[in-house]
């Protein structure tokens, strides 16, 4: 065990102790394991080698104690968060990877192998290995309050490598399986909550968390008693196993076009495990096998250390922005203004209302407007309630905070505005020009640009230093970047203010400076019009469209074209266009199809997905056509090309920031680590720029 320890050096070890308990109507003790690090709930249970020697010896003094029953819980509020992951960077091996897979393999299905009745207890989160533990077990009990369960592996590049694939699908079903294991963390790591993990049938019983440790032992005595059975469904392992292995094939295709090594591998073992016997040791035996195999091969990839490397920016950069001033400066927001009653301005003031819980007020040019737009508010809350996640009273509150005034004076009492009105500089600065005669000096003018100009914003302000860009992404609920843009006079508390109701709003903030298109969308046009040139030379739609999937954008180009609407993408391309003549061209084809008001490239039949064939006549093409190879390389070149200048320009810190906006802004790939990492492993960074993004090992083997 030396070796792979040894690589693991920094690991927080989650220690295992063994108590003997007396509960009545069991003849004989129960011996409870309880999994904790000695740390509070912030710091989760994980797995690393020593960790899992501890469980080992912690099983030993169980057996040894000859119990009725075997159970395994964990500290307050945590079961286990999975394995340990600070130390795969230092695995240098593939034998050390294989290694691992088979010591985790080895101590849980001890579980599953012993002849004693074993229960897992889940009292709290159970991500990956942790509920592999309690896949493992005979038995199962959730406690109601469980906030997160799941696998997360495909989306890390990983599969759930200690029996995850072999027995969910063999305990929950095949399509419960595949949701769980392929869809929901593809879905932006989407995880349940006791009560869904009881209908899909990862729970036995679910329980009251208030006494969940003796509800689970009273629950576990009728077992042992035979009063209780619970139920096993019986698993279709012909065409319902076919049908499951198709659709996550299909998730996975759509997802990342086949790009993510660890979710084309999840799909495959999953499929292998219709061959699992749980009866059978044997048929265990391999498909543990495979998955050992599976885990030593990722576990040596490029792209799973670049899911690693996003993963630590989502969850350890993004909760300290780079270069956010103090936040002792921060202003208490107690009333909102929005400027702007559409959709955009009434996802904002649904976020606003729900999140800050302060009075908001709408305006707009019509009363018309503005009652449709605190209708919209009003109406999403009553779904809120319907769904039972407001009570009436909550509700009824919330309602009555957010109100509409065709008069700006009505602004006067509030601390934070923010427009959301037509993407027009003129605009802009005519309704900024407006709010300051009614708003206190101290009031932030926050814009929802998405790539016009600051510090042009505030230029003619009498306190330019209290604007900001708070550029947020559509739509409102789902994504979860801001773009915080600092003007040349935005003062640090204005700049405070932003990153703390950033966080208030439970949104992730980026810093970026003040250039046109900032982060985001800045290199998605860039991406958009070296595709959209590509067709303007000759090359087909579908050829050009399909070309750039290894990028890790979620939704091919022409897709999120007809999402972002065309009028959107030239307005932007023009913008970008007039402060980078030289890399941002106008597309002929684009202006054609604004000026046709199509609302894309792409329409839909019993075929499936075809080229309009009105797009098609007006689009005007050339004769030079691409190869998706060549479309391909013109893309990464591009963008690294933009990256860099970027980064020279200072829009952001550093190129994790870069990262971390298209991950959070727009779902690019965690296997690609955003984008920066798959540049550096294409060779692309040093090809176009004469060096890499990222150091070696970073964000790759």
């Amino acid at each position: 065990m030396t070796d792979i320890t040894t690589a693991f050096a920094d690991e927080v070890v989650t220690n295992a102790y063994t108590k003997l308990v007396s509960v009545p109507g069991i003849e004989g003790p129960v011996a409870l394991i309880t999994l904790d690090n000695g740390f509070d709930h912030t710091k989760p249970n994980s797995f690393g080698p020593r960790g899992l020697l501890a469980f080992d010896a912690a099983l030993d003094e169980a057996f040894a104690a000859n119990p009725a029953a075997i159970a395994v819980t964990g500290k307050p509020f945590i079961f286990a968060a999975g394995a340990d992951l600070k130390g795969v960077p230092s695995i240098t091996s593939r034998e050390q990877g294989l290694e691992l897979g088979r010591l985790g393999h080895k101590v849980f299905r001890r579980l599953r192998d012993s002849a004693v009745p074993t229960f897992g207890f889940v009292n709290g989160l159970a991500l990956g290995g942790g509920l592999e533990v309690g896949l493992h077990c005979h038995y199962r009990t959730y406690a109601d309050n469980v906030p997160a369960l799941g696998l997360p592996e495909a989306m890390l590049g990983l599969v759930p490598g200690w029996g995850g694939t072999q027995l969910l699908p063999n305990i929950v079903g095949p399509a419960n399986a595949v949701t769980i294991a392929v869809e929901n963390p593809l879905n932006n790591g989407k995880v349940i909550g006791a009560a869904q993990a009881a209908k899909l049938g990862l729970a036995d019983v679910v329980l009251g968390s208030a006494d969940f440790l003796e509800q689970s032992l009273a629950w576990a005595a009728k077992v042992l008693a035979g009063e209780i059975v619970p139920a096993r469904p019986e698993i279709d392992r012909g065409a319902g196993w076919d049908e499951a292995v198709a659709r996550a094939k299909a998730i996975v295709a759509g997802k990342t076009k086949n790009n993510a090594p660890g979710a084309v591998r999840t799909v495959e073992l999953l499929d292998a495990a219709r061959n699992v016997d749980l009866a059978d040791p044997a048929t265990l035996d391999a498909g543990f096998a495979a998955e050992d195999e599976a885990l030593a091969d990722l576990l040596m990839t490029d792209e799973l250390r670049a899911g690693l490397y996003a993963f630590d920016l989502v969850n350890r950069r993004a909760k300290r922005p780079a270069g956010a001033p103090d936040k002792s400066l921060a202003r208490t927001i107690s009333g909102v203004g929005i400027v702007g009653a559409g959709l955009m301005a009434s996802q904002l003031a649904l976020l606003f209302v729900k999140q800050l819980k302060v009075p908001v007020i709408l305006t707009d040019i019509d009363q018309e407007r503005i009652d449709k737009g605190v209708g919209y508010v009003h109406t999403e809350i009553d779904k809120l309630q319907g769904k039972g996640r407001l009570s009436p009273d909550g509700a009824n509150r919330l309602k009555a905070l957010v109100s509409g005034s065709l008069d700006k004076a009505a602004f006067a009492k509030t601390d934070f505005v923010i427009e959301a009105v037509f993407e027009n500089m003129d605009v802009k600065k005519k309704v900024f020009a407006e709010l300051e005669e009614h708003i206190a000096p101290e009031t932030i003018l926050a814009t929802n640009t998405s790539s016009l100009s600051i510090t042009e914003m505030a230029a003619d302000l009498r306190h330019p230093e209290r604007v900001v860009g708070f550029h947020f992404f559509n739509p409102v609920a789902v994504l979860p970047l801001l773009e915080i843009i600092k003007g040349e006079k935005t003062d640090d508390a204005t700049l405070a203010t932003a990153f703390a109701t950033a966080k208030s709003l439970r949104k992730s903030a980026v810093l970026c400076g003040d250039k046109p298109g900032f982060v985001f969308n800045r290199l998605v046009t860039r991406t958009l019009g070296e595709v959209m040139t590509a067709v303007d030379e000759g090359t087909p739609f579908d050829v050009a469209d399909n070309a750039v999937g290894a990028l890790g954008m979620p939704m091919s180009p022409f897709t999120l074209l007809a999402l972002v609407g065309p009028a959107v993408a030239l307005h932007t391309g023009e913008t970008l266009q007039a402060a980078y003549p030289k890399r941002f061209v106008s597309s002929p084809g684009l202006e054609a199809l604004v000026e046709a008001r199509k609302p894309g490239v792409w329409t839909y039949g019993p075929e499936g997905q075809v080229v309009d064939p009105e797009v098609a006549a007006l689009w005007p093409q050339g004769d030079r056509a691409s190869t998706a190879d060549e479309v391909l390389e013109r893309t990464r070149r591009a963008m690294a090309e933009e990256i860099a200048i970027m980064l020279d320009e200072g829009v952001v810190a550093a190129a994790q920031d870069i990262d971390l906006c298209l991950i959070l802004g727009g779902g690019f790939g965690f296997w690609n680590g955003g984008i920066t990492p798959y540049l550096d492993r294409t060779g692309t960074s040093e090809a176009v720029n004469g060096t890499r993004f990222l150091a070696p090992g970073v964000a790759s083997v």
